[in-house]
Parts: C-alpha cells; sequence; structure tokens
C-alpha cells in the first residue's frame, strides 16, 4: 500500500523535525475514488506490524508504508466518534496493545493558553509540566512544556527507549506550548523532552521544569508524580495559628538549617526526611525555636551549591526522600508548633545542559546579553523578568511550595542582585535601563507582584528580603510604593557587629560607633537580625572562632553577642551549630560537631540559646515592638570609653520592659550605676556570665533595688555589677 502522506511528510517524521504530527499521524479524513475515507496512520519504528482494534469492531491490520516504521490503515466512514486501540507485534514475536496517543485532541483551553501567554496564570504549575488525566474514558499524563523557538519537541522516557520520533508534541499556535496525552503513563514513569531548535542544527534533552519529581544526582530525568498522597493534619495551624506566630508583633526565632548536614547517619549518609522529623523537630522546638528555614529545597545538581543553583524549582530534593515525606516532615513541624520557611532562589540558574539554559535553543528563561544574562561571580545565568512567561513561572513556583507543602514562608535569596543592574559588574559591564539608571525594572516589578500574589493567595504567611543594600521601603506594602516583604535581613547590623567582636577587646573602644549606628535606620524596615550560614563559610571561619582571646574568652564574647542579638530590635536568625558554638567553618559535606555538647563550654553555649528563645518568647517587651521607636529606648549609648552599652526594651503594655546592660571587655565592673524610670526591685532574669553557662559567675546576686540617685536623666538608679565580658538583663518586680 502506497502512503495517503506525502513522501517529505513521511521523512520529516522519520528524522524527527516534524513540527506538527497531529496534522498526519492518528484519524484524518482521506478522499479516495469520491469518497470520504478513515485513514490511521501510526509511526512506529523498530516493530513488525500494527493492528488497529475498533471499539466493538473486528481488527483490522495495516500496511507498513514505509519501512523507517510509518503503517497505515484505510477504513470506510466511520463516522466521527471512531475510537480504537492499537496492537503492536514486534520481530521476536512480543504483543501488546496500546492507546493511540494521536487519536485525542486539544487540552490545554484556550483561556489557559491566554493566560498562560499573558503572564497571569497563576496555577500554572496545574497546567505545564506532566499530570494526571482522564480524556474519552482513558487515564494517561498529560505533558505540556513551553518552547516556542523550537521546530519539534518530543516526550522520551523509559516507555518509549528515550527515542524522540515516538511521540512528537503537538504545537498550541503562538503560545509556544506544546502538549500531548500518553494513555497508560503513572506513576514513577521517567522521562524528559527532546527540543529540536528550530534551526534544525541542534537537538538537546531537557529535564521538565514543571517537574513535581526528579531522579536523585547525578541522574537527571524527570519522574511522573501523580498526586498528593500525604494526609495532612495540620488544618489547625494553616487556619489559625500561623497568622498568630508570623504576626510583626509576635516572636520569630529562625533556625536555619541545612537538612544535609544537620545531622547524617551512618556511613555518612543523608538522613531521611523522616529521621530528621524525628530528630530535627524535637531539638528545634526543645531549643525554644519558633521557626526553621531550611536552605533550598528545590532540587539542586551540585551538592558543593547548598540548593542555591536550583533547577528542579517545583521538586522538593529527593536527596532526602519523595514528596510526600518532605510534606509529612512540613506536617510534622506543624504539629509541633513550628513554623516552616523556604529559602527560595529566583535571582539565578545553573549552566547544567538539562536545565533551563538554551531550553528551546535560545535565550529562553535568561537574556540573550551577558550584559544582562550573567552573573560572573557565581557563573549562573539571570532570568529574563520581563518576559511574561518567565516571570509567570516563578510567581506560580512560590505559589505552589505555598499551596502544596503548606509552607508559612519564603526567604527571597540574593534580592540585592536583582534589584540593580551593575550588582558586581564594572563599568560597561552592565546595560542602563529605559530610563538610563541601574534600576532592574523588570525584577521590581516582579518583586512587587511575588509579594501581593503570596499575601493574597496565603494570608498570614511571611515574605523576607536578603537584601544587603539601602534600596528604600523593601518591607513596607506596595501600595505605598515599597517592594511588600514581610522582612528584610539586617545585613548592616550583621557586619557592624561581627566586625566589632572580632577585634581585641582593647581596641573596641574606638570602634564603638559599630554597635550603635544600626539604630539611626533600625526602624526604617522590619528588620530580622541574621547569624547566618554566609557567615560561617569560605574562610569567615565559625562565630566561635571569630572570637578573640583565649578559649574563655572566646566562648564568653560568643555568649555576648548571641545576648545583644536577642535583646536588639528586630526578628531572630540563627545557623545550625553557632547554638552549641561549633568549632570549625560549616562544611556541607558532613554533620555538625555535635561530639563538642561533651564539653561544658559548648553546653553552656546550648543552654544560653536555650533560655535566649525562651526569654525572648515570653517576654512581650522583646518581641511585641520591634520596628518603632516607642519599644526601644538608650540608657547610656555613649561610654565608648568603657566599651559599656545599656538601653530598655519596652511591651504594648504599661511599665512592662526589660533593662539589657552589656560589657564588651574583659574587665568587671562593680557597682556601675544606670538609671531607671521607677523605683522598686529589678530581677536578674539572665546572665550570660553564670556558672551554669560556663562564665565565671559574676552577677548581682539574683537582683538589686534601685537607689534614689539620680542618673541617666531619672531620678532612680541601680548599681550594678556588671561581668567580664557579659551582659545581664533585668526586669522591675511589680
Amino acid at each position: 500500500m502506497t502512503s495517503s502522506m506525502p513522501s517529505e511528510e513521511i521523512e520529516a517524521l522519520l528524522e524527527a523535525r516534524h513540527s506538527n504530527p497531529f496534522s498526519v499521524l492518528g484519524p484524518h479524513p482521506i478522499e479516495v475514488e469520491g469518497k470520504t475515507l478513515l485513514s490511521i496512520r501510526v509511526l512506529m519504528p523498530a516493530v513488525a506490524e500494527v493492528w488497529v482494534l475498533p471499539r466493538g469492531g473486528q481488527p483490522l491490520q495495516t500496511s507498513r508504508t514505509h519501512v523507517g516504521g510509518v503503517f497505515e490503515a484505510v477504513l470506510g466512514p466511520v463516522g466521527n466518534d471512531f475510537r480504537y486501540r492499537l496492537r503492536i507485534r514486534t520481530e521476536d514475536g512480543t504483543e501488546w496493545e496500546c492507546e493511540d496517543p494521536y487519536r485525542f485532541g486539544n487540552v490545554l483551553s484556550d483561556l489557559d493558553l491566554h493566560l498562560l501567554a499573558e503572564g497571569t496564570h497563576h496555577r500554572s504549575f496545574e497546567k505545564l509540566g506532566a499530570h494526571v488525566a482522564e480524556i474519552d474514558g482513558v487515564n494517561g499524563i498529560h505533558f505540556a512544556v513551553w518552547a516556542p523557538s523550537a521546530q519539534r519537541v518530543s516526550v522520551v522516557g523509559t516507555f518509549n527507549g528515550w527515542d524522540g520520533r515516538r511521540h512528537p508534541m503537538r504545537s498550541l499556535a503562538s503560545t509556544g506550548i506544546w502538549e500531548i496525552f500518553l494513555p497508560g503513563l503513572g506513576e514513577g514513569d521517567l522521562y524528559k523532552f527532546e527540543i529540536r531548535s528550530h534551526s534544525g542544527g541542534t537537538v538537546q534533552v531537557k529535564s521538565d521544569p514543571y517537574a513535581f519529581r526528579t531522579e536523585l544526582r547525578p541522574y537527571t530525568a524527570s519522574v511522573v508524580h501523580t498526586g498528593d498522597a500525604h494526609r495532612w493534619q495540620d488544618q489547625a495551624w494553616v487556619t489559625e495559628e500561623r497568622s498568630r506566630r508570623n504576626a510583626l508583633d509576635a516572636p520569630i526565632a529562625i533556625y536555619e538549617v541545612h537538612l544535609g548536614s544537620w545531622m547524617r547517619g551512618d556511613g555518612n549518609r543523608y538522613l531521611s526526611y523522616g529521621e530528621l522529623a524525628e530528630r530535627l523537630i524535637p531539638y528545634a522546638k526543645d531549643m525554644g525555636f519558633t521557626h526553621i528555614e531550611l536552605l533550598p529545597m528545590l532540587e539542586h545538581p551540585f551538592d558543593g551549591s547548598w540548593g542555591y543553583q536550583a533547577l528542579g524549582y517545583f521538586a522538593p530534593t529527593s536527596r532526602f526522600g519523595s514528596p510526600e515525606d518532605f510534606a509529612g516532615f512540613v506536617d510534622a513541624c506543624h504539629q509541633a508548633g513550628l513554623g516552616v520557611i523556604l529559602d527560595w532562589v529566583p535571582a539565578h540558574f545553573p549552566r547544567d545542559d538539562h536545565g533551563l539554559r538554551l531550553f528551546d535553543g535560545t535565550h529562553l528563561y535568561e537574556h540573550a546579553d551577558p550584559r544582562l544574562g550573567e552573573h560572573v561571580d557565581w557563573g549562573t545565568l539571570i532570568f529574563n523578568y520581563s518576559r511574561n512567561e518567565v516571570s509567570n513561572f516563578l510567581l506560580g513556583n512560590a505559589l505552589f511550595w505555598l499551596e502544596k507543602y503548606h509552607l508559612d514562608g519564603i526567604r527571597v535569596d540574593a534580592v540585592a542582585s536583582m534589584l540593580y543592574l551593575d550588582y558586581s559588574r564594572k563599568e560597561g559591564e552592565w546595560i542602563p535601563n529605559e530610563y538610563g539608571g541601574r534600576e532592574n525594572l523588570g525584577a521590581i516589578e516582579f518583586l512587587k507582584n511575588f509579594n501581593k500574589l503570596c499575601h493574597q493567595y496565603h494570608p498570614g504567611i511571611l515574605t523576607i528580603a536578603e537584601e544587603s543594600t539601602s534600596w528604600p521601603g523593601v518591607s513596607r506594602p506596595v501600595h505605598m510604593d515599597g517592594l511588600g516583604f514581610s522582612l528584610k535581613w539586617n545585613m548592616g547590623w550583621m557586619n557592624d557587629t561581627l566586625d566589632y567582636f572580632a577585634l581585641d577587646p582593647v581596641h573596641r573602644k574606638y570602634h564603638h560607633r559599630n554597635l550603635t549606628f544600626g539604630m539611626l535606620y533600625a526602624f526604617s524596615e522590619n528588620f530580622l537580625l541574621p547569624l547566618s550560614h554566609d557567615e560561617v563559610v569560605h574562610g569567615k571561619r565559625s562565630l566561635l572562632d571569630k572570637m578573640p582571646g583565649d578559649a574563655w574568652q572566646k566562648f564568653a564574647n560568643l555568649r555576648l553577642l548571641l545576648g545583644l542579638q536577642y535583646l536588639f530590635p528586630g526578628k531572630k536568625l540563627l545557623f545550625m551549630g553557632s547554638e552549641f558554638g561549633q568549632g570549625s567553618e560549616w562544611n556541607c559535606d558532613q554533620s555538625l560537631d555535635w561530639h563538642l555538647l561533651g564539653t561544658d563550654y559548648h553546653r553552656g553555649v546550648q543552654r544560653l540559646v536555650r533560655d535566649l528563645n525562651h526569654l525572648y518568647t515570653s517576654e512581650p517587651s522583646l518581641h511585641e515592638i520591634d520596628f518603632e521607636w516607642r519599644g526601644f529606648e538608650w540608657v547610656d549609648v555613649h561610654n565608648w570609653e568603657q566599651s559599656v552599652l545599656s538601653f530598655r526594651r519596652r511591651a504594648k503594655a504599661a511599665r512592662e520592659e526589660v533593662l539589657g546592660v552589656f560589657n564588651f571587655t574583659p574587665v568587671p565592673r562593680s557597682g556601675y550605676r544606670l538609671g531607671v524610670p521607677s523605683p522598686g526591685y529589678y530581677r536578674e532574669i539572665l546572665n550570660s556570665d553564670s556558672e551554669y553557662y560556663r562564665g565565671s559567675n559574676l552577677g548581682n546576686s539574683g537582683g538589686v533595688h534601685t537607689d534614689e540617685i539620680p542618673s541617666h536623666g531619672h531620678s532612680w538608679s541601680v548599681a550594678l555589677n556588671l561581668p567580664p565580658l557579659g551582659f545581664v538583663a533585668l526586669k522591675r518586680s511589680t
């Protein structure tokens, strides 16, 4: 039999360069001697015979019309509702039956396509990628991918021998989206997209940008993941508790964690999500943290990127288990009363060949001009936020994590690199915006939309910016011309404070400004005070090892630093290991040094952090008014000569306050007088020099009574014993 298809169509199919396979494969009416008949065409390389199995009818053997594997059967008039299956026989006699993907029509609606092209489809993750579908009573997987400059796109996988000729997809006109419904596929099938560039010169095999699950590196295939197997038990948390725990007047003490190195199992293996739930959650809860922040959980090819160079934006990393296992971990956190914040990376992505780079043979997700599209420092590529579909990809991704995994917040990494076109670039290495400025207008609009949509769809969640510049209004609402974040990392406070603590105490009086300058801008944003992973890697040493002096002084300094962080205005974040004085720099390839807790010094730091967390969460004056002057008052900001600092923190309730006094030298100071607003007994509620924390145990015997001696603008004062390299916190008893 001679094929009813033109020879050029057949050659294009066999060479896997046909841009419209649905126009020639499957059922098609043809004219034969004045009659309209139905031709069914099948492309099935490397098989011997193919039969058409009409529903309710007799099998009809096709004819091979091309040696390369094109088969065709011509039927008489059968109407518009002709349904059939295929029977396949190989040369060795193996037979099986299957549905013909090319008999099914379009799946995506015109509205979906319009919104996806417009960049306003907020649930793009439900349409693109791989999804369970039932069409005409047939179960299978619907695949869809955006590749506007491709000549041909095929789904390849274990089910078709990774042969791009087998399942070329349908192009949906000018949208740039390709789709196909493949019957019979299901959970666990491996797949990728084989993409032939429009020029025809390049064929690439790409992982699915919207894949819900991926293989464990070094393998890179996407994995069909069919649904939400986890049954959530956190309804009360999501509907009631979350908003209260995330409120700006609530205590927020975040434990920043890299799951791959918090703790390891036998043989240095990763712990599973289940094992982490059993060990990490009780630990964080016992330590008094209110939230856990996870370094990026998005699937990433390189362990050493810590997740900050992601490619599987919709897939929790498979290093620790399945997506359901990750959901179980988050659920367990909520049931234990812990919020979960995800570190998210919309600033850049790596160059791996199976990823987003040159996805359809063109600069699709990234800018073509390296002056806009490359992060030279990191060797990565920058998203083109001005392209609707790219912005929609990222916005949908943020909403996906909040919805599918019930996350309580998103911390956005490297915001400064997104805001400025000249970020880490020399003159001539960047392109100004349309107004001649250095602001990245597309990124600004993207960040505003991100914050608006996250808070609109998920009220009560937190959005947090890691932003290191003086960009105004990062944590101000979008309608007030802000970026709309809930909180901003106070990088200035972190850098100034760590620089100060690295100094020998004898020199600190000349750098007193490092501790006080931050109050000039402390209430310009809703600040979070971080002591993060970035400060304990790449030769920066651990927090403990940054401190000067002998072992006793190092630990005293670390306790003093932690006390300053917890009593200062702003929410708190502490990277894992710092809570017990990790001695060495963080190494992502091994566990924290938990054996150090066998020594008194390290146990002392851990005890202090536990007590600081419980003090911080229980004392309203330490968290209720973090972002206004009325919650803070200097007592003595000018004592640079003795390197002593003192201030009061106030709560909303009248007369509810805590006095913090910090001695940044190893010199004990007795009878140190400070003015207080009211007479009475001031109870010492925390002393970092307590022997319980492995200090020298110099303090105030539980508290002090006021004297009617004027000081610091008040009629009353207290005389304190200030411990060396220590702080005391006091509260007036009523």
